[in-house]
């Protein structure tokens, strides 16, 4: 389960807690006096923005009433609440009473990601070690000569520090544009008398917004008018029981929750005046948390540090005790020169400089690089990344507990079939409409309309262009056209008929009910919902005739019969019902029997292009796929069944059976389950639950509805929909999937994948250079007395290993290969036999031929014994160590295959690093030799050093031929080989 600090929602609450009480000491003291601006009058307007905030800010009735109510207020905002405020007032109306924006805290400026570069501890000591060496140099060796050794240091420590903040400053840049992306809400508001989407930025005072369960309440307003509206305003105030608004107590926060019901609201206070907008000044947003990957890299980089420390001490110790040695042999050990204060001196900044190299820095940085690169083209893809860890552990998926409909359908629906007055008619064109009106009497024609007009929660509105446009659920909307396809009048039926009460639709009922009064007195109660669910409600039925009889056991059977006709259709069936009473109070409850069945719909809702495709992808991966969905269980077993999901040997079973299992016969059952129907959010959860804990999945869940939260919550991966998701389900997820698309999920897998490989490609050539780096120095410093690799050749290879590295690795784009392995389990080594036979080859490799240049490099490069030859053999062997890196560069980017070169061309980034680190190299070897204590080398040891590391590729080749023993849990096999190891069973239970 994920742990999320909740600090941040306990830094809202205390501060709405010390806000309060210092408004109400404020209040007590003084009576604040506002004074409507000379515009706004101008304007027409009758209130002062504050004075509006005010009254909703500190639940204000006695001054709500003052101004005559909802009505009263709207009067003087001019605002009438039926149409709306119209489109062209936004600009003046953002002008006086402001817009929905919230002050953001500055974004940090280049030179503060400079400054943080510059507290690495290792750093600051070579620092000191540069300034010194200056000193001592320009009292020896005098201008200009004396500051060169000092002088590269320091250039090579601006060079580090300016790469790795360009580095992070692009990142944070990055990550400001996803968090704009996750504020992003659509609100749908009525103006100019049309009810239309408008973006939360975009709202203002006096806007009518339509609340419905799920939504976030996106500013502060009052209470229009409503059935049932509960909101949550625990992230606000802590207080867990839900506030039951009515025009008694009207007042809407920002920030809120519906947590049930519908309603209206006008918009009051918009961006830094509500209550969350004065919060938010006294807030700074935290960043993201460490990702799991991030916290197990950090404790690798503190063990590799720690070996670094003990290797330059040592390293250290050595060069000293020779120095000290040379002098005891010399009887000099009393006689101390500025020249030996500078040799003790660059002993010391050569152990500093291999405590730099070996404290793997980039191990994180890797982990930041790859999961910025992925979040921003899954943005591309579709997908919103809210939690950096979702990215990484979506790659290790075993299990996908999705949706049907709109995740793997379409979700654009039309009413396909219809049973009314015993008969079934296909409604395709103009044909089936016009069977179905000739056939049913006036009467039930009639009851039908209004079942489909009355009992919704969707709206028709006229367009800009005059047409009609359908607003609400697709469910909904489908209803909806078929009636205005059958020749229904939806004004006119609403103007017919009051509403008095509604329960609106959630997936623990599946069932919508209204309750209107009859214009001839007395009232109707009107049902739709799950088939089954609504029939048992009904003990009467429409017959052909068009007479109200009662149902018997055998018309019940036949509409059973019918139901699971059109679910093995692949059609989603619902039922409509109604039930005359003769009270119209509004304390009177909806019934839950004695209903009389109108009608049965099939619903169709066609397979999304691409599903099969992606399904299979996700099996040829390992990861099984499972259907979780509140239809049917014949319309889901249907279409799991055409999109691969549902097998042989499956089980589809309902949440009422699942529910009722024991512990035992759901330790068995749920290995084999594919489809799950009729589930309640509780089920899901349940499910989810046991997954994880029972049989130690890696489960991602998807999920739409304000009920959803919980498995969203309790899920590895919480995956919302982006447009059929509520809001509540959006905050609880770690991924959106904005176009609602299962392939979109299948990309986010992959990418998830691609980010663990990646970190694991340049964890393997980190620590091969690693290992190189110290052995060589250590064992030179051991038998020479000096080290080959000096402080500022050392620093430019941890900036190619660290910061260019984890660049040109980490941003590796996907390839298909990745969707044909197994999921990495859960407590897996991050470093596999596989990469340590690699790093290990390597090293092996490295570390003869580097040994061979320092100890015999003169005799074979045919070199002399003078100081100029010495620098040509310190150069030589440090030009072939970076080549030798290069090249192990593009080994790590494969590390089981041997064409190492697929693809590299795609990878803009690889290329690029690649190319700059050579040609820095040949800068630094032929022109900033001074600095880098280096010489120019002739071509032929250019090409030698070219050759000497370009040998790494061979020892590749022969590396991976070696076989490496792969352990692999038995139960991946048995859980996530496209379902073929499955014990076969019965389809249903």
């Amino acid at each position: 389960m994920k742990n999320y600090p909740c600090c941040s929602q306990e830094k809202i609450r205390v501060a709405l807690y010390v806000q309060k009480a210092a408004l109400q000491f404020i209040d007590a003291a003084k009576k604040v006096d506002y004074k409507l601006s000379d515009e706004a009058k101008k304007a027409g307007f009758g209130i002062d923005p504050g004075e509006l905030a005010s009254i909703v800010r500190g639940h204000d009735s006695k001054g709500f009433k003052l101004h005559g109510g909802i009505e009263g207020i709207a009067s003087k905002v001019r605002v009438p609440l039926h149409n709306g405020i119209s489109e062209t007032e936004v600009p003046l109306r953002q002008n006086i009473y402001g817009s929905n924006q919230f002050t953001e805290k500055p974004p940090r400026s280049f030179l503060s990601f400079v400054w943080d570069a510059l507290q690495d501890l290792t750093l600051i000591i070579l620092i000191v070690c540069a300034v010194v060496s200056v000193g001592v140099g320009l009292a020896t060796e005098g201008w200009p000569k004396g500051i060169y050794d000092g002088l590269g240091i320091i250039l090579s420590i601006i060079l580090v520090v300016m790469v790795t903040a360009v580095s992070d400053y692009k990142q944070s840049l990055q990550f400001k544009d996803l968090d704009k992306e996750k504020k992003k809400i659509i609100v749908q508001v009525t103006r100019d008398g049309t009810r239309q989407k408008v973006s939360i930025y975009d709202l203002v005072v006096g806007d009518i917004v339509h609340l419905s369960i799920g939504d976030q309440v996106p500013a502060d307003g009052f209470f229009i008018s409503g059935y049932s509206l509960l909101i949550d305003e625990s992230g606000l105030s802590g207080e867990s029981e839900p506030v039951n608004i009515s025009e008694a107590k009207p007042f809407l926060l920002s920030g809120t929750k519906v947590q049930d019901g519908s309603g209206k609201m006008m918009i009051t206070s918009v961006g830094m005046r509500t209550e969350w907008g004065r919060l938010m000044e006294t807030l700074n947003e935290g960043g993201e948390d460490e990702t799991p990957l991030q916290v197990k890299l950090n404790g690798v980089a503190t063990i590799i540090g720690k070996i670094g420390l003990a290797f330059a001490i040592l390293t250290f110790m050595v060069l000293t005790g020779r120095l000290l040695v040379t002098k005891v042999m010399h009887n000099e050990l009393s006689k101390w020169t500025s020249d030996d204060a500078l040799t003790l001196l660059n002993y010391f900044a050569t152990a500093v400089t291999i405590v730099v190299v070996a404290v793997p820095e980039g191990l994180p940085l890797a982990v930041t690089l790859s999961l910025a690169f992925a979040m921003k083209k899954l943005m591309n893809d579709r997908a919103l990344v809210r939690h950096l860890s979702a990215c990484e552990t979506m790659g290790s998926s075993t299990c996908i507990c999705t949706d049907k409909t709109g995740t793997l359908t379409t979700n654009h629906m039309v009413v396909d079939k219809i049973w009314v007055s015993n008969k079934t008619e296909a409604i395709k064109g103009n044909k089936g409409v016009e069977n179905l009106k000739s056939m049913l009497n006036q009467k039930t024609m009639d009851t039908l309309l209004q079942s489909i007009f009355q009992n919704t929660g969707s709206e028709v509105v006229k367009g800009k262009d005059g047409k009609n446009t359908v607003i609400g659920s697709p469910t909904e909307s489908a209803l909806l056209e078929f009636g205005l396809v059958m020749g229904g009048d939806f004004d006119s039926q609403r103007q017919e008929f009051k509403i008095v009460k509604v329960e609106p639709f959630n997936s623990v009922r599946k069932r919508m009910s209204v309750l209107v009064s009859l214009p001839n007195g007395g009232s109707r109660a009107f049902c739709k919902g799950a088939s089954e669910i609504i029939l048992k409600m009904c003990s009467k039925i429409i017959d052909d005739k068009g007479e109200i009889v009662a149902l018997s056991e055998t018309q019940s059977r036949k509409v059973i019969e019918i139901i699971d006709g059109f679910a093995n259709e692949a059609l989603r069936t619902l039922c409509l019902a109604y039930k005359d009473m003769e009270e119209t109070s509004k304390k009177v409850n909806i019934p839950e029997e004695g209903y009389t069945l109108i009608a049965v719909v099939g619903i169709k809702d066609p397979l999304r292009p691409g599903v099969k495709e992606a399904v299979q992808t996700c099996l040829a991966a390992g990861i099984t796929v499972r259907m979780v969905t509140g239809d049917n269980i014949n319309t889901a077993k249907a279409i799991a069944r055409e999109c691969g999901i549902f097998t042989d040997g499956g089980i589809a079973i309902e949440g009422a059976d699942f529910r009722s299992k024991s512990p035992e016969e759901t330790r068995e059952l749920i290995p084999k389950i594919q489809v799950m129907a009729r589930s309640l959010p509780l089920d899901k959860h349940t499910f989810v639950t046991q997954l994880r804990k029972m049989f130690d999945e890696v489960v991602a869940v998807t999920g739409d509805g304000t009920n959803d939260a919980p498995a969203l919550h309790e899920a590895d991966i919480g995956l919302a929909m982006g447009i059929a998701g509520t809001e509540v389900a959006k905050e609880n997820a770690d991924v959106i999937i904005l176009d609602d698309n299962f392939q979109t999920i299948v990309k986010v897998a992959k990418w998830g994948r691609s980010v663990y490989i990646n970190i694991q490609k340049f964890v393997q050539f980190q620590l091969t250079v690693n290992v190189v780096a110290l052995m060589i120095n250590f064992v030179s410093a051991c038998l020479s007395g000096s080290a080959p690799l000096t402080a500022v050749q050392l620093l430019w290879v941890n900036m190619i290993m660290d910061t260019l590295g984890a660049l040109a690795l980490a941003t590796e784009p996907p390839n298909n290969g990745l969707m044909q392995r197994p999921p990495v389990g859960r407590g897996v080594n991050f470093i596999t036999k596989t990469m340590w036979r690699n790093i290990i080859g390597q090293s092996i490799y490295q570390l003869i031929v580097l040994g061979i240049l320092e100890f015999d490099g003169k005799r074979l490069l045919k070199l002399g014994d003078n100081s100029h030859d010495t620098m040509v053999l310190n150069t030589f062997i440090f030009n072939t160590f970076v080549f030798c890196q290069v090249f192990n560069e593009i080994n790590s980017r494969e590390m089981e295959k041997i064409n190492i070169f697929r693809g590299m061309f795609d990878s803009w980034v690889f290329v690029s690093v690649m190319t700059s680190t050579v040609a820095f190299q040949i800068l630094i070897i032929e022109f900033l030799g001074t600095f880098a204590s280096t010489v120019p080398l002739s071509w032929h040891l250019w090409l030698l050093s070219i050759l000497i590391g370009s040998v790494s590729l061979v020892v590749a080749v022969i590396l991976k031929c070696i076989p490496v023993e792969q352990v692999r849990k038995d139960s991946t096999d048995t859980h996530h080989d496209g379902y073929s190891a499955l014990p076969s069973g019965d389809e249903n239970v």
